[in-house]
């Protein structure tokens, strides 16, 4: 069965309300995607770094308890596991403050097999600050020799602060490897502030990727194609004040409609529109189950996406 690949951070999020914490769960849209897909049944591997202490071990356990491949995850020693506060205020404004202390010598993991087809998701900040994005994208480059299906998340954590040109570099060579890219509007505004989607697409990502899929804020999803078409699909659920559980839910969605409908790296670029509309809609069907207070699927439905797809 083909493999699914997801490369990014491993932190715990813990929110505040005033000073008081009311609830900790595992952080990132990939890291929860992997965890979607794992509760499929689908053979996915988190490749990852945290350390070998209490923090981490709640992050490996949540990850193995949703059939996550954990070998890929570095645990280090010298340090500690990535943490974010996130405090609202009373007008609702998120202010996050980062913990946690990495190695010097950073994201030293065993890569996983990759095979031709397989499916490799990356993004977030390891993939355009070093030291750790050497590493990942070297991990990153393996998967395209091998002829693996890439799929880019642009986003990085919101409210962090600093100047976008400096890894701009790293976003245009992230693009070029991609065969899918899917971003939040949050997202557009933090890469390329002040530019709408299309001219987004346009002027950036249609050189070095075709496909574009373009979250709104009220949960309509765009989709650009070759010659900056663009195919709007209505939402599916209502938008909630922290999105992780619905956007991981529609990253996990579009890679479970990728394999439902056998989208192999050859044919990705060149999809029937009612192929789109499956995968995408589907997606959508899927991040709206997902936007619960755990960021998951329930069991029940776990078992009947899995179903959908042939081993």
């Amino acid at each position: 069965m083909r493999k699914i690949i997801a490369i990014g951070e491993s932190v715990l999020d813990t929110v505040f309300s005033g000073n008081q914490p009311v609830k900790s769960f595992m952080g990132g849209r990939i890291a929860n995607a992997a965890a979607i897909l794992g509760s499929m049944g689908l053979p996915v591997a988190m490749v990852s770094e945290c350390c070998a202490d209490r923090v981490g071990d709640i992050i490996i356990d949540y990850l193995t308890r949703h059939h996550v491949n954990v070998n890929s995850i570095d645990r280090y020693t010298e340090g500690s596991t990535a943490m974010s506060a996130i405090f609202t205020d009373d007008s609702g404004k998120d202010t996050l403050v980062n913990y946690g202390v990495y190695p010097r010598e950073r994201f030293d993991v065993v890569w996983p097999r990759i095979d031709e087809d397989d499916i490799l998701l990356f993004g977030s900040l390891y993939a355009i600050t070093e030291p750790q994005r050497a590493a990942l994208f070297e991990l990153v480059n393996h998967a395209v020799e091998r002829k693996a299906i890439i799929i880019y998340l642009p986003g990085f954590q919101h409210g962090i602060n600093f100047h976008i040109a400096h890894v701009m570099p790293a976003i245009l060579e992230n693009l070029e490897v991609s065969d899918l890219v899917i971003a939040h509007e949050r997202d557009l505004r933090d890469v390329y502030p002040g530019e709408t989607a299309r001219q987004a697409y346009s002027n950036h990502v249609e050189f070095y990727c075709d496909n574009y899929l373009h979250i709104h804020p009220d949960l309509t999803v765009t989709r650009f194609d070759k010659g900056g078409k663009c195919l709007p699909h209505p939402a599916i659920g209502i938008p909630t004040r922290h999105m992780l559980g619905w956007q991981a839910g529609f990253t996990a969605g579009i890679i479970h409609g990728l394999l439902k409908n056998d989208v192999t790296r050859a044919t990705i670029h060149q999809l029937p529109r009612a192929t789109w509309l499956d995968i995408v809609t589907g997606a959508q069907a899927i991040a709206s189950c997902c936007a619960n207070p755990d960021n998951g699927l329930d069991p029940a439905l776990a078992t009947r996406y899995a179903a959908e797809i042939k081993h």
